[in-house]
């Protein structure tokens, strides 16, 4: 898989979610809290599904 997300936007998606799990580990916002399991490992890994199916591309590098 090509990484198709920012330094920026993986930064954003690893703090989101980390702060939901966090949130939903100390009962402040449910169960529904460790959907930040998802942008926790898309920003870990650097591709999200989602910008491939829609053809976004935040990373500054060379496009290919």
């Amino acid at each position: 898989m090509k990484i198709n997300e920012g330094t920026l936007d993986r930064v954003l998606r690893v703090g989101g979610g980390l702060a939901l799990i966090a949130l939903a580990a100390t009962n402040t916002v449910g169960v529904w809290g460790y959907i930040g399991i998802v942008p926790l490992v898309t920003g870990a890994i650097g591709t999200c599904p989602v910008y491939t199916i829609l053809g976004f591309n935040t990373c500054p590098l060379r496009r290919r």
